[in-house]
């Protein structure tokens, strides 16, 4: 048995509709033997017909009153013309308003939530056991506590 080949045949008007509105239909579709001799192979190698690619597409105008051929944008050009788009929410202009709710806050000794806030060294703790450690902790270490939360600016 030889190998078949696709063609689609159209011969009504529906060769002038635009590549999106142009759509095959199962009647239009062809099927043909080919013989499988070597004189064939050969033809059939050097002219390949492909069904999805439409010879006219490339020619075809932009829909209007226009002649002109369509004209292709580069990646570089639809980036450009993306970033002039005003008024357009993307990922880099989309801005959230404040929360309504209030902050969780947690301990700056153990990362647990916190319900309890030294006075003096203004650092967060969440049981007693925290608290005698934080009792113990020098000027340096409150501090470095309080720039890792930043909660304070280091004084130098």
């Amino acid at each position: 048995m030889g190998k078949k080949k696709v063609k689609s045949t159209s011969s009504n008007t529906a060769d002038t509709l635009i590549a999106s509105e142009r759509r095959l239909q199962p009647s239009e579709i062809k099927t043909e033997e080919v013989s499988s001799t070597s004189d064939s192979v050969e033809n059939a190698s050097s002219e390949k017909f492909y069904v999805f690619k439409d010879p006219s597409y490339a020619n075809r105008s932009v829909v209007g009153s226009s002649k002109k051929p369509r004209v292709w944008k580069n990646l570089k050009q639809v980036i450009a013309a993306e970033r002039l788009l005003p008024g357009i929410v993307t990922y880099s202009s989309l801005e959230a308003p404040p929360s309504l709710k209030p902050a969780k806050k947690y301990s700056d000794i153990s990362g647990l939530p916190a319900k309890y806030t030294d006075p003096q060294t203004k650092l967060r703790y969440s049981n007693a056991e925290e608290y005698a450690k934080l009792r113990l902790l020098s000027p340096d270490q409150v501090n470095g506590y309080l720039i890792l939360r930043r909660a304070t600016l280091p004084v130098a």
